[in-house]
């Protein structure tokens, strides 16, 4: 079974893009089924974040052609344009790329740890979905082994790199003493609890969290004791705070430049520091436009995330040894499955043709042919069929150039040449 990776990420296309190509929860029953139906897939998995949207397919090898017109047929792109941003990986390239994304090897922060739940959440979802079968399931585990491997092994992880630790650094540059600034987070998400977390070290105290979900923004904010509120409720606090930073699945933009507009007249030119991780973005791109607002999208944090990889750079040199090693366990896994089904089959065909000559043998002696004689018929049928479809393949094989075949004989049976070459017609 061939295992194809179709992707595009952060290093390929800017966030206008990757927006375009984010999969929204909403529509990823109706992407799996068509998805699997279109491209002939056996078993299909979709990751899709912030900084990447990936296709895991294992199936037909060709169908490469046919995901990337499915991709942007799905978000209604042009193919031409989504092309030039995309990658392709196969088999054992396909495997290692998802070690690496796993281990976050390509990630935007290196060696950051969030990434690690998203590919097991779209795991989880494939298996939701019933588009996980043996083969990504395998490949799965065994990457998140690989996985907690360079997490235990290396010290790639130890420092705080993230994007939403990027974030929080970024504030520092606009506001100097943060313990007097008040938190707007948009979203309940994983990395909106990482951004309460670092924003907490960093000495704010007063949050508000806004999501779809009541009592999901009241259980983050009340940790961090603060308060929840809805969505719809987000214009009538804006004044009231200093940092906003967004992270969440909506796929259209949750504050526009109308309500911080309305704000900002009553604000006296408090500047806004606004981070904007979610892909596709929950803050209009025109809000930027406003005086006395800082706003970023993730893009915008590279250069932060940057100066804080070099401290990762020697782990990742571990990480990547514990990579190509677990691409190679995995692959040899496979190869050892591929032994089993074939040597079943060359057993069950032995096994039928001994039931075949057993049978005759049984007649013989039922029919009062002499033991001895029907014992020989019995050892020389045995052999006759045991070795007329190898003995063919072989002559076929030397005749065609394919010497390789004779050498995979005389190891398969430890065959010694010397003795082969003075073995003579009459001892045979």
């Amino acid at each position: 079974m061939a295992l194809v990776t179709l992707g595009i990420n952060h290093r390929t296309a800017p966030v206008e893009l990757r927006e375009r190509v984010a999969f929204t929860p909403e529509r990823m029953a109706e992407a799996f089924a068509e998805l699997r139906a279109m491209c002939g897939a056996s078993e299909a998995a979709i990751l899709s974040t912030c900084n990447r949207t990936e296709l895991y397919i294992a199936g037909d090898d060709q169908c490469a052609p046919i995901l990337l017109r499915w991709l942007a047929g799905f978000h209604d792109l042009d193919a031409a344009e989504l092309e030039p941003a995309l990658y392709l990986h196969r088999d054992g390239d396909a495997v290692r790329h998802m070690m690496r994304v796993a281990a976050g090897l390509d990630s935007m922060v290196l060696g950051e740890p969030q990434i690690l739940g998203q590919l097991k959440d779209a795991y989880a979802l494939a298996r939701e979905h019933g588009a996980s079968g043996t083969f990504l399931s395998r490949l799965f585990e065994h990457t998140f082994s690989v996985a907690k491997r360079v997490r235990t092994q290396t010290a790639i992880g130890e420092n705080p790199v993230s994007v939403a630790y990027a974030a929080v650094s970024m504030a520092h540059h606009i506001f100097a003493d943060m313990s007097r600034n008040r938190a707007l987070l948009i979203g309940a998400g994983k990395t909106i609890e990482l951004v309460a977390r670092h924003l907490a070290d960093a000495g704010v105290k007063d949050f508000l969290v806004a999501n779809r979900t009541l009592e999901r923004a009241q259980a983050l904010a009340e940790s961090r004791g603060g308060r929840g509120i809805l969505l719809s409720e987000i214009p009538d606090h804006l004044q009231d705070v200093d940092i906003i930073i967004s992270s969440t699945a909506s796929p259209l933009p949750i504050l526009g430049k109308g309500a911080v507009e309305r704000a900002l007249k009553k604000r006296k030119h408090r500047p806004y520091f606004m981070v904007d991780i979610a892909v596709p973005r929950d803050i209009e791109p025109e809000v930027s436009s406003l005086a006395d607002v800082y706003l970023y999208t993730v893009d915008d944090l590279r250069q932060v995330i940057e100066e804080n990889i070099r401290s990762r750079e020697g782990a990742a040199h571990e990480a990547e040894n514990l990579v190509a090693g677990g691409v190679q366990d995995f692959l040899s896994q496979l190869r050892a499955l591929d032994a089993v089904s074939i040597l079943k089959q060359f057993r069950q065909r032995v096994e039928t043709l001994r039931d075949l000559e057993t049978e005759k043998a049984l007649r013989a002696l039922r029919n009062g042919n002499d033991p001895e004689t029907v014992l020989r018929s019995l050892a020389r049928g045995l052999t006759n069929k045991f070795l007329h479809e190898p003995s063919i393949q072989v002559r076929k094989a030397t005749t065609e150039g394919r010497s390789e075949v004779t050498e995979w004989l005389r190891e398969l049976h430890q065959l010694d040449v010397q003795d082969a070459d003075a073995t003579t017609p009459e001892k045979l």
